[in-house]
């Protein structure tokens, strides 16, 4: 609207002003049925991807009882010459995990020879570091180092309680 109105009398604009809000009530309406439709198949889709991530975790379970997943101790013995990215890590109870510090760009896992430490960001670093003879973890504190994605929670858990799996293109 480009008109002038400071030459409109004040029931005119009461009257304009009354006008739009009647011609708005429809759309409002409309707008609101739209936007519950919308909470409805956002609340659907919500309930598959739990859903999902529930079998996704389940299937994860299965596999660990059955074997047929190595245990991050398993895997650092086995000398795999891969990043530790190329793998997806999981606790025996499904969850997914990330090793080293929240907050790493990368991956790590750290050892301990009782005095010193250093970090590993590669299986292969790993297993040098394994074969002689050093242990998951720090002075007094073994096990490794994880992390829940997207948060800042951690801690130390027996290398025989994180699994891997290699990572998939979708993973």
């Amino acid at each position: 609207m480009t008109e002038d109105l400071s030459s409109v009398d004040a029931r005119e604009l009461e009257a304009r002003i009354a006008d739009v809000q009647r011609r708005m009530r429809p759309v409002e309406q409309q707008l609101a049925g739209l936007r519950g439709e919308r909470d409805v198949l956002q609340t659907e889709k919500r309930r598959r991807e739990r859903s999902a991530h529930r079998e996704a975790r389940a299937e994860v379970k299965a596999a660990m009882k059955e074997g047929s997943l190595p245990s991050l101790a398993e895997l650092v013995a086995g000398a795999d010459p891969a990043d530790l990215d190329a793998y997806v890590y999981n606790l025996k109870t499904g969850g997914e995990v990330r090793l080293g510090f929240p907050g790493a760009r990368r991956q790590a896992l750290i050892f301990t020879d009782g005095v010193q430490t250093a970090q590993a960001a590669d299986l292969d670093e790993a297993a040098r570091l394994y074969t002689a003879g050093w242990e998951l973890g720090s002075p007094g504190r073994p096990g490794v180092r994880i992390h829940f994605p997207g948060t800042r929670q951690e801690r130390l858990v027996p290398a025989d309680d994180v699994f891997a799996r290699p990572r998939t293109p979708l993973s």
